[in-house]
């Protein structure tokens, strides 16, 4: 299992967090999402041979949020 992190520019509601939340969760491979909201960190466990950081990182960047930077461990 793999870590991911990701900082956003900013969220702006609390729905946000329960969007991207949503969005991950159902990715095969993905698990233990957490959104911080007032630190705009999204924070994931992956498997990497079900899905990549990219694709994570895309799916957050199509609902419309800024992905300033990824860090995976």
């Amino acid at each position: 299992m793999n870590k991911i992190v990701l900082q956003l520019d900013e969220l702006s509601c609390p729905s946000c967090l329960q969007k991207i939340q949503h969005a991950l969760a159902k990715q095969a491979g993905v698990t233990n999402v957490k959104v911080l909201f007032n630190a705009a960190k999204v924070k994931a466990d992956f498997d990497s041979d079900e899905i990549s950081a990219d694709k994570l990182a895309d799916t957050v960047s199509n609902l419309g949020y800024d992905v300033q930077s990824v860090k995976v461990k």
